[in-house]
């Protein structure tokens, strides 16, 4: 090909691609956008569609010369599924909808995916943002996480998944919405200013130790 694929992952295959579009904010869909996938994926008899674990859809096993097409066709920018940056921002339904939800987690990570989805940033920085302390968007195992009380959200910092699990450390509780959106804008431009290149929030969190972290953003 002359044109090499738009933000496309080669698959175990080595032939077919990998695409995952921003379809919405905080995992959030209407008929529109699933319909314009739809689509596509009968278009292009793309075989696999997979929700991900970061609440977004995969569109996998494309042909090489089909990804920008797809691109074209969808009309939707890349999500930022990998790099060093602000990757993801997951929710639960909160109090809007879900009977146990204390707080409006759907509002508060559609503000945080809005403000910071992709931003640069020393390592991968995955959000959590869950409407009770049921935390069924895991709050605690995320770089930054928020989960919902009656007195408002508590905040979570340092939390991992993957091959080294780390639960997070509590940063701050009783927060209102626009409290954790300020609280989460400090914490990351401190985050990008101090943090050791390629050093993931749990490490930065045990370099330095929350107390410091608090006594320098709260």
């Amino acid at each position: 090909m002359s044109e090499a694929p738009k933000a496309a992952i080669l698959q175990r295959d080595n032939q077919t691609y990998a695409i995952v579009p921003k379809t919405g904010l905080a995992g959030l869909l209407n008929a529109e956008i699933l319909r314009k996938l739809a689509d596509v994926v009968e278009k292009y008899q793309i075989p696999v569609v997979k929700l991900t674990a970061s609440q977004r859809i995969a569109l996998v096993g494309i042909k090489e010369e089909d990804v920008n097409k797809v691109w074209d066709d969808l009309g939707m920018e890349p999500a930022p599924a990998t790099g060093l940056c602000v990757r993801s921002v997951q929710a639960c339904p909160g109090s809007s909808f879900c009977k146990y939800g204390k707080q409006d987690s759907l509002s508060l990570a559609a503000k945080l995916d809005q403000l910071f989805s992709g931003t640069p940033l020393p390592n991968k920085f995955k959000m959590g943002i869950s409407g009770c302390p049921l935390n069924c968007c895991e709050a605690w195992t995320r770089d930054f996480g928020a989960f919902g009380k009656p007195n408002g959200f508590t905040v979570l910092i340092g939390g991992n998944a993957g091959a080294a699990p780390h639960i997070g450390k509590v940063l701050a509780e009783g927060l209102t919405e626009e409290q954790v959106v300020d609280l989460a804008t400090r914490l990351i431009n401190y985050y990008k200013d101090n943090a050791k290149n390629g050093e993931r929030m749990f490490k930065f969190v045990e370099r330095l130790g929350i107390e410091e972290i608090q006594k320098a953003l709260l």
